[in-house]
């Protein structure tokens, strides 16, 4: 298929746009939000068109697009009185509101629901093809489904070139995010997902209104969706986007701590202090992140950096519809830097004794978190299984689930090797680390104490306050690994060269513990816990 490029400076593209949509055709549109993806809403095999070109699941409803409240009237059962009241207010603009459909209405635009959303977008543009074509228009985002949206007539043809009729060009939207959704159809009203109309404004006029926990949280498994936008993973970038809580410093100090290749997405005045970012918006603008997060996240794969790291907005008016937007492109991953207690990394090489050392420890009231465990919770993880395979093989993973020792025989044979492990494992790792350390922090321990027998590798050393290194003769750790993982001699020497000598080790840390008698090693603990 050609997909036509359009211009809304020109009027006869916009007759065009019209006819196109009329004879059941998909034409992208831009409107203040984002590029929406046009169709005849009356028309179920229309909406069938866009579920296609789009890649869209079928059970993600869609909104239908307006010039005038008498379009509506045919749309729903009745139109409730509280839309004329935010009619009045908030439209023409970024506000959908959700009522009960007529019969008029595919199941198609509504994935089955017994309830429509209308909205009247502002955008000189959407406004004209809707009364040119006399129709009215489902339009979701015009983007691949699960990409960011689109902004700009340059990422709609990026991504359903050739797959819809045509896209018109009427620059970059104003807003930036999609429109916000409130249902009339719940009592009290709910906010299904924010946008350019806050929850203030929403309350200016219906009062009392309920927030979705969809807004912050996945839905929950068989619940369906009763907004666009309610989906698990959704405006994402094919890196691995992950959200950071915490001030600029704790932020600077966790990206220098990664060792792979990363994005930084900042804000504005902050991408200077890396080598690769992406600045979208003013810390303190709500308003200019909404109009630039989804360009960033495009931005991100542009660069080529397989993961990036999105300074956390506040969620406050048109933040809280930013927040929503990167929660639902990171699928959930919110990585907290505000942390209160003192966090200790514990570390050395196999076989030194660190597992004595925090017994030690938490007899004397610390929180220890053993990433060895956690570690084996990430490989259940799908994504990290899924690059497990793809890095060491598919053999790795039989009927019986993964098989451990092939991978550990295959990931420690080089260092080149170790370090493709440690880059699929470590975020997840990292991940399920901080939220231990949170854990220890609401239940009021001395402190967290991570046992990471890679720590120097991972960047967990960036929320370590100190780090403690354990060390023990060779002979010593030689020993204990053989009786600790029931392992041959020649297999306990391929884990010990696999690490770092132990000067390495000790260069890099703060306190050096050495644990080969239990007295002496007990010793070295009471004199640290005294001084911290």
């Amino acid at each position: 298929m050609e997909t036509l490029h359009l211009s809304a400076e020109k009027q006869e593209d916009i007759k065009k746009s019209a006819e196109i949509l009329n004879r059941g055709g998909l034409v992208a549109i831009p409107t203040e939000t984002v590029y929406g993806l046009a169709a005849n809403a009356l028309d179920a095999e229309a909406v069938k068109k866009i579920f296609i070109a789009k890649g869209r699941p079928q059970d993600n409803p869609l909104i239908v697009h307006v010039s005038s409240m008498e379009e509506i009237e045919p749309l729903v059962e009745k139109i409730d009185p509280r839309a004329y009241a935010l009619a009045e207010k908030y439209w023409p603009g970024p506000l959908t509101i959700i009522m009960k459909k007529s019969p008029l209405i595919p199941d198609e635009v509504c994935a089955g629901l017994d309830t429509v959303a209308i909205r009247m977008p502002s955008h000189p543009t959407a406004r004209a093809i809707i009364q040119q074509s006399g129709l009215p228009l489902a339009a979701p985002s015009a983007n691949a489904s699960g990409k960011p949206s689109p902004t700009k007539a340059a990422h709609v043809i990026e991504d359903l070139e050739g797959r819809i009729d045509a896209v018109i060009d009427g620059g970059e939207c104003a807003v930036g995010v999609e429109s916000t959704v409130v249902t009339l159809a719940a009592n009290p009203p709910a906010l299904l997902r924010p946008g350019g109309i806050t929850p203030d404004q929403l309350r200016e006029v219906l009062g009392e209104i309920e927030i979705s926990h969809a807004v912050f949280e996945k839905l929950a498994e068989g619940e369906k969706a009763a907004s666009p936008g309610m989906k698990y993973k959704h405006y994402a970038p094919a890196a691995r986007v992950s959200i950071v809580k915490g001030s600029f410093e704790a932020y600077k100090k966790f990206i220098e701590a990664h060792k792979e290749e990363t994005c930084a997405v900042c804000f504005e005045g902050e991408g200077k202090y890396f080598d690769k970012s992406v600045e979208y918006g003013k810390s303190d603008d709500s308003l200019t992140q909404a109009q630039h997060i989804f360009d960033a996240l495009r931005e991100v794969d542009a660069m080529g950096c397989p993961t990036a790291f999105v300074r956390c907005p506040a969620t406050e008016g048109v933040g809280l519809a930013v927040y929503n937007r990167l929660l639902r492109s990171a699928a959930f991953r919110v990585i907290n830097l505000d942390i209160s207690v003192p966090v200790y990394g514990i570390t050395g090489q196999t076989g030194a004794g660190k597992s004595t050392v925090c017994e030690m420890l938490r007899e004397k009231g610390m929180y220890i978190i053993d990433t060895d465990l956690l570690a084996r919770k990430a490989v259940e993880d799908k994504e990290v299984l899924e690059g497990l395979k793809k890095a060491f093989g598919e053999d790795i993973v039989s009927e019986n689930g993964l098989d451990r020792r092939l991978l550990a025989s295959r990931a420690f044979e080089t260092e080149e090797k170790t370090a493709i492990l440690n880059s699929i494992t470590h975020p997840k790792i990292t991940e399920l680390t901080l939220e231990e350390v949170h854990k220890a922090e609401s239940d009021g321990f001395k402190a967290a104490v991570i046992d990471a027998a890679v720590l120097f590798e991972s960047p967990l050393t960036s929320v370590c306050d100190k780090i403690i290194c354990i060390v023990a003769d060779k002979e010593t750790r030689l020993n204990r690994i053989m009786a600790r993982d029931n392992i041959s001699e020649k297999d306990a020497i391929i884990r010990m060269n696999a690490q770092r000598d132990e000067e390495y080790y000790i260069s890099h840390s703060d306190i050096i513990i050495r644990n080969e008698t239990a007295e002496d090693t007990r010793r070295q603990i009471n004199e640290f816990t005294e001084v911290n």
